[in-house]
């Protein structure tokens, strides 16, 4: 039960919190050229190389016996979750216009690539997600559920692979239903709700 609790909370978390990520948009750039198998079986290796080394590193640290120092790595974990969501609200005028500008001639080198998709799309994601807000995510996922490495892996391995679909699929359509801002919003939101209330079932306990 435990590994389908962890699996349910790494897909989750990681699917809202890559709506309206800059990889997300990273993949959105290749859609034009490639096709989307292609595409998704680039995101999932990408995550595997990125969420995989986050997570793994994370478990590593967590089955630790050591109650005390995993009680603070604990506390630290979901006050940084907190901490992501609000700075997402505060920061995001200001990340749009970076990431835009910052992702804007590594897209134009990565696009001019015909050949070997897949591996230059998990190149992408897998540069583009270390230290992102997914990254971080799944590294507290796994000091949280230390002994289900395989779990939250597939757990996020999919999550990116949904919310990219999803963007590919109905990205045109979502975007005049929906703003990309709050797209962003609400991922945020996710992630402070995460925090909170691991913070509660720490205290609760």
């Amino acid at each position: 039960m435990q590994y389908l609790y962890s699996f349910l909370i790494s897909f989750t978390l990681i699917f809202f919190s890559e709506l309206g990520d800059k990889t997300q948009i990273l993949v959105l750039s290749f859609s034009a050229k490639n096709k989307t198998i292609y595409l998704l079986l680039g995101v999932a290796l990408g995550t595997i190389l990125s969420h995989g080394l986050a997570i793994t590193f994370g478990c590593n640290i967590g089955i630790l016996s050591n109650t005390d120092f995993m009680l603070y790595i604990k506390i630290f974990t979901y006050c940084t979750f907190i901490f992501l969501g609000i700075i997402g609200f505060m920061q995001f005028n200001k990340k749009a216009s970076s990431n835009q500008s910052s992702n804007s001639y590594i897209i134009k080198i990565l696009n001019s690539f015909t050949k070997n998709c897949i591996l230059i799309v998990a190149i992408a994601i897998a540069i583009g997600e270390i230290g992102d807000k997914t990254f971080l995510a799944s590294l507290g996922l796994g000091l949280e559920y230390p002994f289900c490495k395989f779990s939250l892996i597939c757990g996020s391995v999919l999550g990116m692979v949904a919310s990219n679909s999803i963007a590919i699929f109905l990205g045109k359509w979502l975007t005049t239903k929906i703003s990309l801002s709050t797209i962003e919003k609400f991922s945020n939101i996710i992630f402070i709700l995460f925090g909170v209330v691991g913070i509660l079932t720490i205290f609760i306990k």
